[in-house]
This record gives C-alpha cells, sequence and structure tokens, in this order.
C-alpha cells in the first residue's frame, strides 16, 4: 500500500503550483514529485535545507521567479527555521496568522511584489531575528504589536509605502541592531526613546515625511553608528539655531541630515571636539548659513558634504591644507562663499567640489593628491600658468569662470586625466597639441570661449577621446584628416557648430564609425555632402544647418538618426524617404530647391530668415499680407455663418427639461454624485459614465456634443469662459445634469498606494465632483469624500491604459515617491469596463501655474513677482531632479497646467509624472502629439515614428516653462513679430538674436526690472532657458539645471 507524502512535502509542493514562470528552470526542474522521499524531508530539492525528516530552510534568493503565492502554504511546515526569497517577482500578501510560525528565525521576501499591510500578529513572532520586507508595496502603518519581536536584530521595511506616524513600540525592541524604515511615507515626528536602545548600530529613516525639530538627545545620546536621517523635512528648534546645532555622540561615525529644512550655524557654540569620531558628515541641501567652521583635529573625519546650503566667508585653510585632517572629499557647491584659494595642500584629498559660489583670485596652487577638482561657475580669473604642476588630476572642471588668454602648450604631465572642461571663459591662441597627447582623455569641452586657429584633427582619432565640444569658438580652416591605422577612434560626441571653419563635408569622418552626435552647424562648409556620410552608422543625430551645402541629400544615411537639420543651405534635389519623418523646420527656411514628393503647396519652397540672404521683395510681402488678410475675413464669415445655423437648429429648453431631469435616479450611483454649486464646475460620474456609453451612431447636437466632452449640458443662455487649468472652455453658470443612461455604479476595484487613506469605491461613487480640466488622455476632477478629503481623481479616456497586469505593475512603482515638489499618488480604480480607469492623487490648492501666469480671464490674483517665479523655476527643477536621478524616470508631460502651486506660499509640485508608464504607446504618442500643439514637444520627438519621453524632452519642456515664467506668455500661442507670427521659443531667440534679450520680460515684471539683483537674476534666467531648448546634444542634464538656479 502506497504512502502519501508527508505535510512539508505537500505544502511546498502547493507553493510549486504558485509558480507562473521560472526562467532558471531551478524550482520546477528540481521539485519533481517523482524524486520524493515519502519517509523525509526531500533534500534533493533545490533551496531546500533540512533537519532530520523536516523541512528547516527555503532558500529561493535571486531566482527571476514569478509567482502568486499565498505565504499561509508554509504555516505547514510546522519546524520552518529560514525563509528567504528575496529578489524576484513574486506576490501576494502576509497571512492574517503569520504569528504561527512559531520556530522561524529568518524571514526575507525582500525585493519582490508583495502587498497588504503588516497583521497584528506580526508581533508574535517571538523567535524571529531577522526580517526583511524591503522593496515591495506594504502599506499601512506599523502596528504596536510589534513590540512583541524580543529577538529582532535585523528590522529592514524600506522601499515601501507604509504611512502615518511611526509606532513608540518600536523603542521597545531591545535587542534590535538594524533598523531601516527609509524610502516610505511616515509622518509627524521621530518618536522619543531611540537614543535608550543600547544595542542599536544602524538607524535609518531617510526619505520619509517626518518633521518637527531635530532630536538633539538622540543624537548626543544614541550608541549607533550609523545615522541617516536626510531626505525628510526636520527643523532646527530656535535654542539650536541660537545655540549649538547639536551636539553627537562618540560612536556615531556616519551622520547623513542632507535634504531637511535644517537652519542656523555651525559655529556658535560648537566645538571641534563634537565631530571627532565622524567619519562621513553630510549636511547638504539644507538651509544652513554662517561661516564655516575650520574642523580642526578631526582626525577621523573623511567625507564631508555642505553644497546647496547658505554658508558665507572664505573656506577656511586647514580644509585645505590638510595639517590637521584626513579628509578624502569636500563638497562645498552651491553656497555664498566668497574670497581666493590660495592653495591646495592635502595629501589625503582625492575629489574637491567647491562649484556654484563666488570665489574669486587666481588658480591655487595644487600639491596635493587631489584627483577630482571643480570650481566650475565662480569668478576665478587670470591664466592656467598653475595647471604646470596639477600632475595627478583625473577630472577639471573649470567652466563658467572668466579665466583668459592661452590654454598653455606644457608637457604631457596629466597621465591620468580623463575629463577637462574648460567652456565658458575667455580663452583664446590656438589649441594646444600637447592635450592630443594626455593619454586617458575621454571628455574635452573647450566651447563658448574665443579660441582661433585650426582645427587640432589629432584630437578626431585619439584612441580614447569620447566627446569633443568646440562650439562657439572662432576656428578656422578646413577639417581634413586621415583615419589612424592602428586603432579605431572612439569619438561619440563631436561638436564643431558655430565657428568658422569651410571647405567640403570632412571626408575623414566616416572613418568615425563610433559617432553618435555630430553637429557642423554656423560654419562656412560648402559643397556637395558625399555618400560616404552613410558610413557613420551610429549616428542618431546631425546638424549641417547654416551652411552652404549644395546638391541633394545623401539617400544612405543611417535610418539610427533620431535628430536632423539641414536649414539654411542651398540643398536641392529630393529628400530620401528616410529622412521625411523629420518636420519641415529641419529643411527650411533655406534650400529653396529641395522637394518633398507629393508635398503640399509651398511646403517645398519656405523663405529663409538667415540674415546674410537677401531679403523678400517689398511687393511680394504686400501680396502675403494681403492674401493673409482676405483668408482671416473669410474664416470670420464663415464662423459667423455656422453659428447662425446652429442657433437655428437648436432645439427649444422646454423639450430637454421636460425630459432629461426627470429620468435621474438618486438610486444610481455610477460616479461621482452631483452637487449644486453657484461658482462651481459640478458633474457627476453617472453623467460622465453616460457620456461615454452612448451609440456612436446616434446624431447629437452641438450642444450634446459640449455636454459629452466637459461633461455638462449648457443652457441657451450660458456663457462660456476660459479656464487658465486647461485650456478650454466651460459653463460659468446655468449648470445642467446630462442625462442619466446608465444604471451602473462604480463596481470595479480600488487600490491604494498609500495607506493614510481609505474608502469603497461606492463611497467614491458618492463623491461631488467638480471639473479641473481635461488633455487628450482623460478629465480631472476635484472629488470630496464623505470626510470632508479632497482627491483629484484623473478619469483616463478610453483605450489610453495598458493592460491590468501591466497598469498595476506600473502603478506599484510610483508608490514610494515622496518629495515636497512632487504630487503623490494615492491609489487607482480598475472598473470592469474600458473607460473606467482612474487614478486617485493628492488635491494641490490654489490652482495650476497657467491659472497664475497667464494675463487671460479668470486668472487667480496679482501678477506673479520676480521672487515667487525664481522659487517656482526652482521648485520644478528640484522635483524634476528627484525624478531623473532618485526614481530614474522622466516625466513624459511637462507643462504649464502640470505644475501644481501649493498653499499661501505658492509651492510648486509636479503632477501628471507617471501617465506615460501607464498608457499605451499609441496612448503615449497622443500625449506627446498634444505637446507639441501646446508647445512644449522637444524638436527630437517631432521626429521619431515612435515617439518616447526622455531626461532630455523634460529639459526642453523645462526650458519652455522658464521662458514662460519671464515673458508671461503661453507656450502655444502665436507671438506677433516683425516677420509675423512665430511660437514662444522662436521669438525669444530671435529677440536675443537682435540684442533685445531684455525686451521679452513680462510686462508686469517692468517695476522689478530696475533692481540690480532681479535684472541680473532675469538674465540668468533667459540665458538657462536658452541652454534648456538647445538641440538634444548640447542640452545640459537637469542636475546643472537645477544648480545653476539654485546659484541665483
Amino acid at each position: 500500500m502506497g504512502q502519501l507524502p508527508s505535510q512539508d512535502i505537500l505544502a511546498l509542493l502547493e507553493f510549486k503550483k504558485g509558480i507562473k514562470h521560472d526562467p532558471t528552470g531551478y524550482v520546477l526542474d528540481s521539485w519533481n514529485e517523482e524524486s520524493i522521499d515519502f519517509n523525509g524531508c526531500p533534500s534533493s530539492w533545490n533551496g531546500i535545507m533540512c533537519n532530520g525528516g523536516n523541512v528547516a530552510g527555503v532558500v529561493l534568493d535571486n531566482l527571476g521567479l514569478s509567482a502568486d503565492v499565498d505565504l499561509g502554504v508554509f504555516l505547514n511546515l510546522t519546524k520552518l527555521v529560514k525563509l528567504s526569497m528575496s529578489n524576484n517577482s513574486i506576490t501576494g500578501k502576509v497571512p492574517y496568522n503569520i504569528g504561527d510560525f512559531k520556530s522561524l528565525e529568518y524571514l526575507d521576501i525582500s525585493d519582490n511584489l508583495f502587498f497588504s499591510s503588516l497583521p497584528p500578529q506580526i508581533g508574535n513572532l517571538g523567535r524571529l531575528q531577522n526580517l526583511s520586507l524591503a522593496g515591495n508595496n506594504f502599506s499601512g502603518s506599523i502596528p504596536d504589536t510589534v513590540s512583541g519581536l524580543a529577538s529582532i536584530q535585523s528590522l529592514d521595511l524600506s522601499r515601501n509605502s507604509f504611512s502615518g506616524p511611526l509606532s513608540p513600540a518600536l523603542t521597545k525592541l531591545t535587542n534590535m541592531v538594524l533598523l531601516n524604515l527609509s524610502l516610505n511615507g511616515f509622518t509627524k515626528g521621530i518618536p522619543k526613546g531611540f537614543e535608550l536602545m543600547a544595542n542599536l548600530e544602524v538607524l535609518d529613516l531617510h526619505g520619509n515625511k517626518f518633521d518637527g525639530n531635530l532630536d538633539a538627545e538622540f543624537l548626543l545620546l544614541t550608541t549607533a553608528t550609523h545615522v541617516d536621517f536626510s531626505g525628510n523635512l526636520l527643523t532646527c528648534s530656535p535654542s539650536q539655531q541660537q545655540k549649538s546645532l547639536f551636539g553627537i555622540s562618540e560612536t556615531i561615525n556616519y551622520l547623513n541630515l542632507s535634504g531637511n529644512l535644517l537652519a542656523g550655524s555651525l559655529l556658535s557654540g560648537v566645538e571641534p571636539q563634537v565631530f571627532e569620531n565622524l567619519k562621513v558628515l553630510d549636511l547638504s541641501y539644507n538651509q544652513l548659513s554662517g561661516e564655516l567652521p575650520a574642523f580642526n583635529f578631526v582626525y577621523e573625519l573623511l567625507v564631508l558634504k555642505l553644497s546647496n546650503n547658505r554658508f558665507s566667508g572664505f573656506i577656511p585653510n586647514d580644509l585645505l591644507r590638510g595639517d590637521a585632517l584626513v579628509l578624502t572629499e569636500l563638497d562645498l557647491s552651491s553656497n555664498n562663499l566668497t574670497g581666493p584659494i590660495s592653495i591646495i595642500t592635502s595629501t589625503t584629498l582625492r575629489s574637491i567640489n567647491v562649484s556654484s559660489n563666488g570665489l574669486s583670485g587666481e588658480l591655487p596652487l595644487l600639491t596635493g593628491s587631489c584627483s577630482v577638482l571643480d570650481l566650475s561657475k565662480n569668478q576665478f580669473e587670470g591664466n592656467l600658468t598653475r595647471l604646470l604642476k596639477w600632475g595627478n588630476i583625473e577630472f577639471l572642471d573649470l567652466s563658467q569662470n572668466r579665466f583668459t588668454g592661452p590654454i598653455p602648450e606644457v608637457t604631457a604631465q596629466f597621465l591620468r586625466l580623463n575629463h577637462l572642461n574648460l567652456s565658458h571663459n575667455s580663452f583664446s591662441g590656438f589649441l594646444p597639441k600637447v592635450i592630443a597627447q594626455f593619454p586617458k582623455l575621454t571628455v574635452l569641452d573647450l566651447s563658448f570661449n574665443q579660441l582661433g586657429g585650426p582645427l587640432l584633427t589629432t584630437l578626431l582619432t585619439l584612441s580614447t577621446l569620447q566627446e569633443l565640444h568646440l562650439e562657439n569658438n572662432m576656428l578656422v580652416g578646413s577639417v581634413e584628416f586621415s583615419p589612424p591605422s592602428s586603432s579605431e577612434p572612439e569619438l561619440r560626441v563631436l561638436d564643431l557648430c558655430h565657428n568658422r571653419f569651410n571647405g567640403y563635408f570632412p571626408d575623414g569622418f566616416r572613418s568615425l564609425t563610433a559617432l553618435q552626435v555630430l553637429s557642423l552647424a554656423g560654419n562656412n562648409f560648402s559643397g556637395s555632402l558625399p555618400t560616404s556620410m552613410g558610413d557613420i552608422n551610429s549616428l542618431s543625430s546631425l546638424d549641417i544647418s547654416q551652411n552652404h551645402f549644395t546638391g541633394p541629400l545623401p539617400k544612405n544615411l543611417p535610418n539610427s538618426l533620431q535628430s536632423f537639420n539641414a536649414s539654411y543651405n542651398d540643398l536641392s534635389g529630393v529628400v530620401p524617404e528616410n529622412l521625411r519623418k523629420f518636420p519641415l523646420s529641419s529643411f527650411y527656411p533655406g534650400n529653396s530647391e529641395l522637394q518633398f514628393p507629393n508635398a503640399p503647396p509651398g511646403s517645398s519652397n519656405v523663405p529663409a530668415r538667415n540674415p546674410n540672404r537677401k531679403p523678400i521683395k517689398t511687393i511680394v510681402k504686400v501680396i502675403v499680407i494681403i492674401i493673409c488678410v482676405v483668408t482671416v475675413v473669410i474664416l470670420i464669415l464663415l464662423a459667423v455663418f455656422i453659428h447662425y445655423i446652429r442657433i437655428s437648429r437648436r432645439p427649444l429648453p422646454q423639450h430637454v427639461t421636460s425630459k432629461d431631469f426627470r429620468r435621474q435616479a438618486p438610486s444610481n450611483p455610477s460616479g461621482f454624485a452631483g452637487r449644486d454649486s453657484a461658482g462651481g464646475l459640478v458633474v457627476s460620474a453617472q453623467d460622465l459614465m453616460a457620456s461615454r456609453k452612448g451609440s456612436s451612431s446616434e446624431i447629437i447636437s452641438p450642444d450634446e456634443k459640449i455636454a459629452a466632452i466637459t461633461g455638462f449640458s449648457p443652457s441657451k443662455n450660458s456663457h462660456f469662459s476660459w479656464s487658465p487649468e486647461s485650456g478650454d472652455s466651460y459653463t460659468a453658470e446655468n449648470l445642467a445634469r446630462l442625462d442619466v443612461r446608465s444604471p451602473d455604479r462604480l463596481a470595479g476595484e480600488l487600490y491604494f498606494l498609500d495607506d493614510t487613506i481609505s474608502f469603497t469605491p461606492e463611497e467614491l461613487s458618492r463623491a461631488p465632483a467638480e471639473v479641473l480640466g481635461r488633455s487628450s488622455h482623460g478629465t480631472s476632477y476635484r472629488a470630496t469624500l464623505d470626510n470632508g478629503v479632497f482627491l483629484t481623481v484623473k478619469w483616463l479616456r478610453e483605450g489610453v491604459a495598458k493592460q491590468r497586469k501591466d497598469f498595476a505593475k506600473e502603478a506599484k512603482k510610483f508608490a514610494n515617491i515622496r518629495h515636497p515638489n512632487v504630487v503623490g499618488l494615492r491609489g487607482y480604480y480598475w472598473g470592469p469596463t474600458q473607460h473606467e480607469k482612474l487614478i486617485l492623487s493628492d488635491y494641490i490648492s490654489p490652482g495650476s501655474l497657467a491659472s497664475f501666469l497667464y494675463d487671460r480671464p479668470g486668472r487667480k490674483g496679482p501678477p506673479l513677482t520676480w521672487a515667487q517665479r525664481l522659487k517656482i523655476a526652482v521648485d520644478v527643477a528640484r522635483g524634476l531632479n528627484y525624478l531623473h536621478f532618485d526614481r530614474a524616470v522622466p516625466h513624459g508631460n511637462l507643462k504649464a497646467t502640470n505644475i501644481l502651486l501649493d498653499g499661501p506660499d505658492l509651492n510648486a509640485r509636479i503632477a501628471d509624472y507617471c501617465l506615460h508608464r501607464l498608457m499605451t504607446q499609441s496612448g503615449t504618442i497622443e500625449q506627446i502629439l498634444d505637446a507639441g500643439v501646446l508647445g512644449y514637444r522637444a524638436p527630437e520627438l517631432a521626429a521619431s515614428k515612435k515617439p518616447l519621453p526622455s531626461f532630455k524632452s523634460d529639459v526642453y519642456a523645462f526650458g519652455v516653462i522658464l521662458l514662460e515664467l519671464l515673458t508671461g506668455k503661453c507656450a502655444g500661442d502665436v507671438v506677433s513679430g516683425e516677420d509675423g507670427g512665430v511660437d514662444l521659443t522662436d521669438w525669444v531667440r530671435l529677440r536675443v538674436a537682435e540684442g533685445h534679450g531684455s525686451d521679452c520680460c513680462d510686462a508686469a515684471l517692468m517695476p522689478e526690472v530696475g533692481i540690480p539683483a532681479t535684472e541680473k537674476g532675469m538674465k540668468e534666467v533667459l540665458g538657462i532657458a536658452l541652454r534648456c531648448i538647445r538641440s538634444v546634444s548640447e542640452r545640459p542634464g537637469i542636475k546643472t539645471i537645477y544648480e545653476d538656479l539654485s546659484s541665483i
């Protein structure tokens, strides 16, 4: 008679059933029922550890498993000591009876897709020593029952969606060695008592929303060695600001308080011994001020980061001399430091960053071992003769200073130099030949100087050089070189634009097979374009505009091109098929003989506006003006005629009243319930669903079309007004609700990404909703819950959302986003039909940047001051910097209506940053097309058949927003100029090129223009904005932009 498998084996086989994908076969191929030992533990199965006849451990880490499991199946493993399944794609919930794991000592399910709140029974795991739930989507608060984890030594709940105040019960866990609660949404103050945990070594609370005063008693009394409170909202008490900022326990060797709101001075009553045991001190991104302490005789300190504060005065000499310090890294960037740096002699300092200050004088003498030195964005002057002895440098940035004279022809002592940036200075003379002898040089930037003479062509064939930036100089001559015989060049970016080069297109470029970005714009190149250009098959960006090239465009240019500009030349012939994906602006103005097959009239002969070309004759201008005027008059008459026809066909209002209003059923809460409002625009979800469920074959009146789109049925006497929130027209009075045709209610499922709120779909159905705005992907409403809480609800248009599984996976990635300049996502609703997809987020009041900035009817409040505009710009840059670097996700839809101003201080917060991750490819493309109409789309997106948002396209959109802040104009408006109507970016470029950049400023800012600091700030912001809207290869990253704005 056969023997049945043991209870342990049955439990493991039950777990196996939930595995959907096992890429290595580690489990599915090994956990074979044929190999079962019916008398004991299946020790031959991979990942199974046995103790006698029982399973003692299940270890399935880093296998790429995809599974949907119930952890409760492991409760049958009565002798289980260790359960570890980290770094997979396993989803499920923590069972409510988790406390029944009586033998469990080690539980690690980190970096998976688990969700749910922590059940109170977790406190029954009295033998548990290690618990890691990091990197999942757990939510809710930590229950007070965690005090029952008497044996716990390591608790890691980081990178989840936990929220609410932190439970004081955590301070009762006296055996705790490591506590990591970082990157969640915990709020309120940090509870007292952590200083009494005698065994605590690591306390990491960074990336939450803790506020209140920094606990000076904890820092003074704790036994921890590693403390990280960065990225919160902590402040200093008045006494801390006036006296000592804080005392530090002698056990702490790593202290990170960056990214908070700490204010005060480091000098007020602070003795050097306060820092004597620290190895790492990071106080960057706060509001600290005053002079810097010398940190004398702090022998343990290795890393000191004080960037992005308000420190002033000189840099203490002792920090750079190293007589009483062993610092290896020093970051004082983005402060208000002044004065010279005379000498750097420290033998331990490897990295020094003092960029974005007001430092002056000549270059310092450098005799130490520094390998990374950033002196950019200061006021250093003089020449570079002191570089002669800087032999150990690997990274050197002297950009945006006031250096002059030639770059010295010194001996090739830079044996380790790989990055050299001397841009935006006033260097003159020829390119020094010695640069080509630096054996490890990978990036060379000499742009925006006054360098002349011929190009040093040996730079193009260096085996190590990857980026060469020589734009905006005065280099002359032809570019002729022969490909190297030994090794292939590694050059990927070559920018020679806006110089004085001449001759033919360099034939040697075809040997640069790794080249991705090539810009020759604004030179005097001539002749035909060779077919050898097709050999550069890695090219993604090519700019040959503003030259004198003739003949046809080569037909074999690589299909990898994403950005292309050949305007302002004399090209002819037919545009090759693979280049027709680019907009007309890539070919015109200029190139009057260049033709598009089957192009609309006029598209192949766009008049050039190049100042070097002859102006159009006066008679032609007159004819064009007359044609435009006649066209406008005809359009106006046509609009009046159509309006008359619509009014004559409109049904009498009593028919609507007698039929539609009686059909509203109070027992039918299919969405947000309507609510009377004197000035608000109120609509219900019943109305919305009805407007989406109408048959496409119905013939509806123009008014009904308006109702279907906006959610309103305007009465005969309604007046329409422009809404700065969305740019659309809405009724401002006499609102009537739509016909309710559907018996449905919100019958789908709500998923919360933040446990600070909780309600049912039915409660959401009853919530009165007010229209906030519309876009190509849906409509936004303000919903008021029963408890008075406001939420922003975005109702996605049918067909734009991804499939449910992909949608849910992407949505969970945004659950942990916590930043003061980014709007938090709260959850989403997934309905049973295609058109029921809702996204829930925080409601931000008083409104969007558009509603405050544009001078149009309905603008909120008086015009924004320059200080307010600059603060908004910095806030947005900070939020984008967080998305780009901390979350590694582009925004994808940045515009003035997606920048929300919060509270009386108008703190800017970015919204709608996740939509392109939740939408289909077609939905994303439509969103990008919408951005093009509104004036925010980057040129490279317009040139792509399948455009995808990128970090650089975000920078372009941000540059447009900076121009809006400066000018007060809307990016989508056509601005009148001498040569006709142009968009905002072209208008500003033209004004700047004519030397009238100051005329671009908003008239509302004129009273402030006379203030020197304000005028200087406007010019700097204008310069930053113009850098943002350059071609993609020249466009800076958001980190650089954020630092530049912060330094104004």
